[in-house]
Protein backbone atom coordinates (compact mmCIF):
# COMPACT_ATOMS: atom_id res chain seq x y z
CA UNK A 1 0.00 0.00 0.00
CA UNK A 2 0.90 3.61 -0.81
CA UNK A 3 2.60 4.75 2.96
CA UNK A 4 2.66 8.14 4.46
CA UNK A 5 4.00 7.80 8.14
CA UNK A 6 3.55 11.28 10.24
CA UNK A 7 5.55 11.47 12.68
CA UNK A 8 5.14 13.86 15.73
CA UNK A 9 9.18 14.40 17.07
CA UNK A 10 8.23 15.98 20.41
CA UNK A 11 6.50 12.70 21.60
CA UNK A 12 7.43 11.45 25.14
CA UNK A 13 9.54 8.53 23.62
CA UNK A 14 11.41 9.97 20.51
CA UNK A 15 14.54 9.78 20.93
CA UNK A 16 16.34 9.53 17.44
CA UNK A 17 14.06 10.96 14.91
CA UNK A 18 16.96 9.54 12.29
CA UNK A 19 17.06 6.08 13.94
CA UNK A 20 13.20 5.48 13.80
CA UNK A 21 13.26 6.74 10.35
CA UNK A 22 15.43 3.82 9.64
CA UNK A 23 13.55 1.38 11.70
CA UNK A 24 10.21 2.30 10.08
CA UNK A 25 12.27 1.80 6.56
CA UNK A 26 10.44 -1.69 5.51
CA UNK A 27 7.09 0.24 5.20
CA UNK A 28 8.59 1.65 2.12
CA UNK A 29 6.88 4.91 3.26
CA UNK A 30 5.92 7.05 0.34
CA UNK A 31 6.14 9.86 2.24
CA UNK A 32 7.68 10.83 5.65
CA UNK A 33 6.58 13.70 7.26
CA UNK A 34 7.52 15.25 10.60
CA UNK A 35 5.36 17.63 12.71
CA UNK A 36 5.76 20.82 13.80
CA UNK A 37 3.29 23.48 14.62
CA UNK A 38 -0.27 22.86 15.77
CA UNK A 39 -2.29 21.59 13.10
CA UNK A 40 0.68 19.94 10.79
CA UNK A 41 -0.80 16.40 11.66
CA UNK A 42 -4.05 17.13 10.05
CA UNK A 43 -2.89 18.74 7.24
CA UNK A 44 -0.19 16.17 6.39
CA UNK A 45 -2.50 13.51 6.56
CA UNK A 46 -5.27 15.50 4.53
CA UNK A 47 -2.68 16.15 1.99
CA UNK A 48 -1.60 12.42 1.77
CA UNK A 49 -5.13 10.86 1.37
CA UNK A 50 -5.34 13.23 -1.90
CA UNK A 51 -2.44 12.24 -3.26
CA UNK A 52 -3.37 9.02 -3.00
CA UNK A 53 -2.19 6.87 0.13
CA UNK A 54 -3.79 4.36 1.48
CA UNK A 55 -2.36 3.97 4.63
CA UNK A 56 -1.49 6.63 7.36
CA UNK A 57 1.18 5.34 10.43
CA UNK A 58 0.22 8.01 12.92
CA UNK A 59 3.56 7.73 14.95
CA UNK A 60 3.26 10.21 18.29
CA UNK A 61 0.51 10.82 21.21
CA UNK A 62 -2.76 10.77 21.69
CA UNK A 63 -2.65 14.59 20.39
CA UNK A 64 -1.15 13.56 17.29
CA UNK A 65 -3.80 10.82 16.19
CA UNK A 66 -6.33 13.02 17.18
CA UNK A 67 -5.10 15.51 14.31
CA UNK A 68 -4.37 12.45 12.04
CA UNK A 69 -7.94 11.16 12.73
CA UNK A 70 -9.39 14.99 11.77
CA UNK A 71 -7.23 15.26 8.88
CA UNK A 72 -8.78 11.36 7.36
CA UNK A 73 -12.36 12.61 8.17
CA UNK A 74 -12.12 15.93 6.53
CA UNK A 75 -10.54 14.56 3.31
CA UNK A 76 -13.39 12.19 3.32
CA UNK A 77 -10.59 9.87 2.20
CA UNK A 78 -10.57 5.92 2.83
CA UNK A 79 -7.00 5.51 3.69
CA UNK A 80 -6.32 3.06 6.47
CA UNK A 81 -4.98 4.10 9.92
CA UNK A 82 -2.25 2.61 11.72
CA UNK A 83 -0.55 3.49 15.02
CA UNK A 84 2.86 3.49 16.72
CA UNK A 85 2.06 4.91 19.87
CA UNK A 86 5.38 7.03 21.23
CA UNK A 87 3.23 9.70 23.66
CA UNK A 88 3.08 9.55 27.24
CA UNK A 89 -0.70 8.53 27.51
CA UNK A 90 -1.32 6.59 24.19
CA UNK A 91 -4.86 5.69 25.53
CA UNK A 92 -6.59 4.62 22.67
CA UNK A 93 -3.74 2.53 21.68
CA UNK A 94 -4.32 0.60 24.85
CA UNK A 95 -7.59 0.18 23.48
CA UNK A 96 -6.94 -0.77 19.80
CA UNK A 97 -3.99 -3.34 20.95
CA UNK A 98 -1.13 -1.44 19.05
CA UNK A 99 2.31 -2.46 20.87
CA UNK A 100 4.40 0.13 21.31
CA UNK A 101 7.78 -1.56 19.66
CA UNK A 102 8.64 -0.59 16.40
CA UNK A 103 9.21 -3.86 14.94
CA UNK A 104 6.01 -5.24 16.09
CA UNK A 105 3.77 -1.93 14.42
CA UNK A 106 5.70 -3.03 11.51
CA UNK A 107 4.84 -7.19 11.42
CA UNK A 108 1.31 -6.07 12.43
CA UNK A 109 1.04 -3.49 9.84
CA UNK A 110 3.11 -6.43 7.25
CA UNK A 111 0.14 -9.01 8.56
CA UNK A 112 -2.91 -6.05 7.04
CA UNK A 113 -5.54 -7.00 9.45
CA UNK A 114 -8.32 -4.17 9.78
CA UNK A 115 -11.19 -3.45 12.18
CA UNK A 116 -13.34 -0.84 11.16
CA UNK A 117 -14.22 1.65 14.59
CA UNK A 118 -16.53 4.49 14.93
CA UNK A 119 -15.58 7.94 14.78
CA UNK A 120 -17.53 11.02 16.86
CA UNK A 121 -18.20 14.35 15.57
CA UNK A 122 -18.65 17.10 17.56
CA UNK A 123 -19.82 20.43 16.72
CA UNK A 124 -19.55 22.83 19.33
CA UNK A 125 -17.40 26.30 18.48
CA UNK A 126 -15.58 24.50 16.12
CA UNK A 127 -17.04 20.99 14.31
CA UNK A 128 -14.04 18.33 15.78
CA UNK A 129 -13.89 14.37 15.17
CA UNK A 130 -12.23 12.10 17.93
CA UNK A 131 -12.11 8.10 18.38
CA UNK A 132 -11.31 8.15 21.99
CA UNK A 133 -12.74 10.42 24.40
CA UNK A 134 -14.14 13.67 24.88
CA UNK A 135 -14.76 15.61 28.36
CA UNK A 136 -16.42 18.97 29.80
CA UNK A 137 -16.35 20.28 33.10
CA UNK A 138 -14.29 18.91 36.01
CA UNK A 139 -12.41 16.45 33.39
CA UNK A 140 -10.72 19.65 31.99
CA UNK A 141 -9.70 20.78 35.11
CA UNK A 142 -7.74 17.70 35.97
CA UNK A 143 -6.15 17.97 31.98
CA UNK A 144 -4.81 21.10 32.77
CA UNK A 145 -2.94 19.77 35.80
CA UNK A 146 -1.85 16.72 34.81
CA UNK A 147 1.05 17.49 32.88
CA UNK A 148 3.65 14.52 30.70
CA UNK A 149 5.75 15.51 34.07
CA UNK A 150 3.02 14.22 36.26
CA UNK A 151 2.14 11.51 34.09
CA UNK A 152 5.67 9.87 34.46
CA UNK A 153 6.26 10.48 38.14
CA UNK A 154 2.44 9.41 39.30
CA UNK A 155 1.95 7.02 36.81
CA UNK A 156 -1.60 5.89 37.45
CA UNK A 157 -2.15 7.62 41.14
CA UNK A 158 -1.38 11.23 38.42
CA UNK A 159 -5.18 11.40 37.77
CA UNK A 160 -6.00 11.35 41.94
CA UNK A 161 -3.39 13.18 42.07
CA UNK A 162 -4.03 15.74 39.94
CA UNK A 163 -8.23 15.71 40.49
CA UNK A 164 -7.49 16.62 44.69
CA UNK A 165 -5.91 19.79 42.95
CA UNK A 166 -8.43 20.67 40.85
CA UNK A 167 -11.24 20.49 43.29
CA UNK A 168 -10.90 23.82 44.91
CA UNK A 169 -11.52 25.09 41.18
CA UNK A 170 -14.24 22.62 40.76
CA UNK A 171 -17.96 24.75 39.04
CA UNK A 172 -21.46 23.43 39.51
CA UNK A 173 -23.36 23.60 36.04
CA UNK A 174 -26.97 23.80 35.61
CA UNK A 175 -26.51 21.18 32.50
CA UNK A 176 -29.47 20.40 29.86
CA UNK A 177 -28.71 17.09 27.90
CA UNK A 178 -30.56 15.22 25.48
CA UNK A 179 -29.69 12.10 24.13
CA UNK A 180 -31.05 10.76 20.42
CA UNK A 181 -33.05 14.33 19.99
CA UNK A 182 -35.47 13.42 22.71
CA UNK A 183 -36.65 15.43 25.37
CA UNK A 184 -33.96 17.22 27.10
CA UNK A 185 -32.80 16.03 31.04
CA UNK A 186 -31.59 18.58 33.32
CA UNK A 187 -28.77 17.73 36.37
CA UNK A 188 -26.64 19.80 38.45
CA UNK A 189 -23.32 18.19 37.02
CA UNK A 190 -19.75 18.90 37.69
CA UNK A 191 -18.53 16.56 34.65
CA UNK A 192 -19.39 15.01 31.31
CA UNK A 193 -18.14 12.29 29.45
CA UNK A 194 -18.57 11.47 26.26
CA UNK A 195 -16.84 8.64 25.03
CA UNK A 196 -16.03 5.99 22.35
CA UNK A 197 -13.42 4.47 23.46
CA UNK A 198 -12.34 3.61 27.81
CA UNK A 199 -9.26 5.43 28.66
CA UNK A 200 -7.83 8.54 29.05
CA UNK A 201 -5.11 10.50 31.68
CA UNK A 202 -2.46 7.25 30.98
CA UNK A 203 -4.87 4.34 31.24
CA UNK A 204 -7.31 5.33 33.58
CA UNK A 205 -10.97 4.17 32.72
CA UNK A 206 -13.73 6.22 32.53
CA UNK A 207 -15.76 4.62 30.45
CA UNK A 208 -14.45 0.98 31.21
CA UNK A 209 -17.87 -0.88 29.47
CA UNK A 210 -17.02 1.62 25.92
CA UNK A 211 -17.07 -0.40 22.69
CA UNK A 212 -14.95 1.09 19.59
CA UNK A 213 -17.50 -0.48 17.12
CA UNK A 214 -20.73 -1.12 18.50
CA UNK A 215 -22.05 2.58 16.70
CA UNK A 216 -22.64 3.82 20.75
CA UNK A 217 -21.33 6.49 22.58
CA UNK A 218 -21.14 5.83 26.46
CA UNK A 219 -22.15 9.02 28.35
CA UNK A 220 -21.09 9.49 32.45
CA UNK A 221 -22.34 12.20 33.70
CA UNK A 222 -20.52 12.97 37.16
CA UNK A 223 -23.44 15.73 39.48
CA UNK A 224 -22.19 17.98 41.60
CA UNK A 225 -21.56 16.44 45.32
CA UNK A 226 -19.12 17.36 48.40
CA UNK A 227 -15.66 17.25 48.66
CA UNK A 228 -15.55 14.16 50.34
CA UNK A 229 -17.81 12.41 47.85
CA UNK A 230 -16.23 13.40 44.90
CA UNK A 231 -12.55 12.46 46.29
CA UNK A 232 -14.06 9.09 46.58
CA UNK A 233 -15.77 8.60 43.77
CA UNK A 234 -12.38 9.85 42.03
CA UNK A 235 -10.99 6.92 43.27
CA UNK A 236 -13.52 4.73 41.68
CA UNK A 237 -12.92 6.43 38.54
CA UNK A 238 -8.84 5.34 39.11
CA UNK A 239 -10.16 1.73 39.04
CA UNK A 240 -12.85 1.93 36.59
CA UNK A 241 -15.82 1.34 39.16
CA UNK A 242 -18.04 4.26 39.28
CA UNK A 243 -20.42 3.35 36.63
CA UNK A 244 -22.18 1.58 39.49
CA UNK A 245 -22.17 4.62 41.89
CA UNK A 246 -25.76 6.10 42.68
CA UNK A 247 -24.94 9.40 41.96
CA UNK A 248 -23.61 8.47 38.56
CA UNK A 249 -25.68 8.53 35.28
CA UNK A 250 -24.70 6.43 32.72
CA UNK A 251 -26.25 6.55 29.15
CA UNK A 252 -25.82 5.24 25.91
CA UNK A 253 -26.96 7.00 22.53
CA UNK A 254 -25.89 7.64 18.97
CA UNK A 255 -26.83 11.53 19.66
CA UNK A 256 -25.68 13.74 22.79
CA UNK A 257 -26.07 17.47 22.74
CA UNK A 258 -25.28 19.65 26.00
CA UNK A 259 -25.88 22.79 26.74
CA UNK A 260 -25.04 24.28 30.51
CA UNK A 261 -24.72 27.89 32.67
CA UNK A 262 -22.05 28.34 32.58
CA UNK A 263 -19.93 27.36 29.86
CA UNK A 264 -18.57 24.15 29.87
CA UNK A 265 -15.34 23.76 28.26
CA UNK A 266 -14.77 19.84 26.33
CA UNK A 267 -11.55 18.61 25.28
CA UNK A 268 -11.57 15.88 22.76
CA UNK A 269 -8.70 13.35 23.05
CA UNK A 270 -7.42 16.00 25.70
CA UNK A 271 -7.29 19.00 22.99
CA UNK A 272 -9.37 21.58 24.08
CA UNK A 273 -12.38 22.71 21.22
CA UNK A 274 -14.05 25.21 23.21
CA UNK A 275 -17.58 26.46 25.14
CA UNK A 276 -20.63 24.42 24.77
CA UNK A 277 -23.19 23.66 23.61
CA UNK A 278 -22.07 20.74 22.14
CA UNK A 279 -23.31 18.03 19.76
CA UNK A 280 -21.65 15.04 19.72
CA UNK A 281 -22.83 12.35 16.69
CA UNK A 282 -21.11 8.71 16.28
CA UNK A 283 -20.06 7.95 12.71
CA UNK A 284 -20.93 4.42 12.67
CA UNK A 285 -17.59 2.37 11.34
CA UNK A 286 -16.37 5.51 9.70
CA UNK A 287 -12.30 4.26 10.23
CA UNK A 288 -10.66 0.94 9.50
CA UNK A 289 -7.80 0.36 11.68
CA UNK A 290 -4.97 -1.72 11.43
CA UNK A 291 -5.19 -4.13 14.33
CA UNK A 292 -3.80 -7.45 16.27
CA UNK A 293 -5.86 -10.76 14.69
CA UNK A 294 -8.47 -11.96 17.65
Amino acid sequence: MKTCVILNPAAGSVDDVDSLRQQLSPLNPESFQITGDTGSAERAANEAIQQGCELIVAAGGDGTLNEVVNGIATAKGQAILALLPLGTGNDFARVLGAPAKVEEVIRQIQDGHTIAVDLVRVRSEQERYFINVSCGGFSGLVDEKMTPEMKKSWGPLAYLRCAAAAFPEMKAYQTSVTFDDDQPLEYELCNVIVANGRFVAGGIPVAPEADISDGLLDVVLIPKRETADLALLAAQIALGKHLSAESVTFRRAKKVEINSEPGMWFNVDGEVIGNDPAVFEVMPHALRCIAPRP
